[in-house]
């Protein structure tokens, strides 16, 4: 302890004098060694920065926990003030921010716990704003932590699957995460990408995919792969190409993300990509970045060496369109693929590729009623539907199939839109609106929502009365109707009697007949003693109302009441007495 003592009196001093702040991308250098470790064990990392994941980039990297289980410490990274605080039912769940004088910023997510004072102050704001979720930017200076002081415990907390700390470095001036590991910090890896897989795309004149068609990998030896021969053939006149390869570290079993891709035909570099930074505002585009289709259908991350001309994407260091390889019969393209992590372990793919004799692929089975190109706003308004896609929403031409349907089941008072197919990716929320085939009763008009189905699932996407017609914004292609929901959530104790003397918190599962979806709350909750409200924490992945006895509650008999509704208003209360 007293070693980081005189480190952060020392480090406070050389701080004395403002750093400018450092440049962000083309491969620049960061400050490295200024940060430290946020935890005291050995770094394992279960997730890297970039890594690709269901509709965005991870922004941070994922330190395993030391015993696999919350409670480990976490460290201030560096000197600097908490200009941060947030607490999610999803999400980052517990995150703190901390702003630091050589303009970064670290953010250590999914924490189980704050320090005493932040904690304090978080639940004060609970209280007054009357809400378990709170985003606080505290005063300047009013909570600093020098370097390797404690800021909060590992946890679970959010959208989190098992006890970690998620942790970024942010440029301060604009938010963009970057590459924690390009600031030095040491994790053993000797081990050089995986791959497993390559994709080729049969292309038309347009570049619009015509087939596709997946090859197993051979490998050769540790960091050396090849194809099951020496040529691909393909039936197409041009081609695009994508890789499925993943990272390993030392003594870690996980599956991530690689740092950086390239992609030479005959020796010359026609693809590439880093996962230096990038912005929040762009993560999306992962969705076409990655072969969205095999990720949403089989789970399975392909990396796509060719641009689709949506794509907004700053990793990239080629032209639009670069990556797409003409074939030719009598030419065969030699192709290199070399894949690498941050130590600088490469792996490398070679293959060569030529047009086959038989003809160029063509379309089959395609059909479609609408021609929506990416570059511009589409539109589509028939007496039951009105459909509008602003500039932006696709990431490359759409030959939509709309279709109508009639359903008969109860509880929907329209026909079912299919528009299109789930396996085609959206960038943007789009406006839909359906007009209803049944007269709706007055008393079931609130109880309503436009309904995404899929796959024998339904969920809420909102909606309000606009001409007649219910109108939501989605962000999915896939069956639209109108459904009703009368059903109200159920609320179960799952640690709760009469005499809670001896107890430290009590449960209680909530459950809904109906999942929302988009920007539609799934519940809305609300709890008392005696009439005063009490702080009661969502669990979002447990569907668990958990209310940790405080200050607020003390020995004696007491009167319990939780209000839950629903996203339509279906309200049920508990209200029971107990004893302390």
């Amino acid at each position: 302890m007293t070693r980081i003592l005189l480190l952060s009196t020392l480090l406070l001093l050389l701080l004395a004098f403002k750093l400018p702040d450092p440049p962000t991308g083309g491969g620049e250098k960061y400050p490295i060694n200024y940060f430290h470790p946020p935890v005291m064990h050995t770094l394992l990392l279960a997730g890297t920065f970039g890594e690709l994941r269901p509709n965005h980039f991870h922004a941070g990297i994922d330190i395993k926990s030391s015993r696999g289980v919350a409670g480990d410490q976490v460290f201030a990274a560096a000197d600097g003030y908490v200009s941060r605080i947030k607490v999610d039912e999803s999400g980052y769940g517990n995150a703190l921010y901390i702003n630091h004088p050589n303009g970064f910023t670290t953010v250590y997510a999914h924490l189980d716990h704050f320090t005493e004072a932040v904690a304090a102050y978080v639940k004060k704001q609970q209280y007054a704003k009357k809400s378990f979720e709170v985003d606080l930017n505290p005063a300047y200076g009013e909570f600093t932590f020098h370097q390797g002081e404690q800021i909060g415990v590992m946890g679970n907390s959010g959208s989190s699957n098992g006890a970690h700390l998620h942790f970024e470095i942010r440029k301060t001036s604009n938010q963009k995460p970057i590459n924690p590991l390009l600031f030095g910090f040491h994790v053993t890896d000797n081990v050089p990408p995986k791959m497993h897989a390559l994709k080729a795309y049969f292309l038309n004149d347009k570049l619009e995919e015509q087939g596709a068609k997946e090859f197993p990998l051979i490998k050769i030896r540790n960091g050396r792969y090849k194809i099951k021969g020496d040529t691909l053939e393909l039936a197409a006149w041009r081609t695009g190409l994508a890789l499925k390869v993943y990272d390993h570290f030392d003594r870690v079993s996980n599956w991530n993300g690689i740092y950086s891709l390239n992609m030479y035909q005959d020796g010359q570099l026609i693809y590439e990509f880093d996962m230096e930074s990038f912005s929040f505002n762009e993560s999306r585009y992962i969705n076409a970045h990655c072969d969205y289709e095999e990720r949403i259908t089989k789970k399975s991350y392909f990396n796509r060496c060719f641009h689709l001309p949506g794509n907004k994407l700053s990793i990239y260091h080629q032209q639009v369109n670069s990556g797409v390889i003409d074939l030719y019969q009598g030419k065969p393209s030699h192709i290199k693929m070399v894949a690498a992590d941050v130590a600088g372990n490469e792996t490398v793919l070679e293959f060569w590729v030529r047009r086959s004799k038989t003809p160029a692929m063509a379309v089959s089975g395609k059909t479609y009623n609408y021609i929506f190109p990416y570059d511009e706003g589409n539109l589509i308004r028939t007496e039951g539907l009105y459909l509008h896609l602003p500039k932006g929403t696709l990431y490359e031409n759409l030959y939509l199939k709309y279709e109508v349907t009639e359903e008969h089941s109860d509880g929907c008072f329209s026909q079912v839109h299919r528009i299109h197919n789930y396996r085609t990716p959206v960038h943007k929320y789009f406006d839909i609106g359906i007009r209803p085939t049944a007269s709706i009763p007055a008393e079931l008009k609130p109880k309503v929502f436009v309904a995404y189905c899929q796959g024998g699932d339904v969920w809420n996407c909102g909606g309000k009365w606009k001409e007649g017609l219910l109108r939501a914004r989605v962000r999915a292609f896939g069956d639209y109707c109108i459904m009703v929901d009368e059903t109200p959530p159920v609320i179960t104790p799952v640690a709760f009697k009469y005499n809670m003397k001896g107890y430290n918190k009590m449960k209680f599962k909530v459950t809904d007949n109906v999942e929302t979806i988009g920007h539609v709350r799934a519940i809305k909750y609300k709890a008392t003693v005696d009439g005063k409200w009490i702080l009661m924490e969502f669990d979002k992945k447990n569907d668990m109302l958990i209310y940790r006895f405080d200050d607020k509650v003390g020995p004696g008999d007491h009167v319990l009441r939780i209000s839950v509704k629903d996203a339509v208003g279906n309200e049920v209360v508990f209200e029971e007495g107990f004893i302390r």
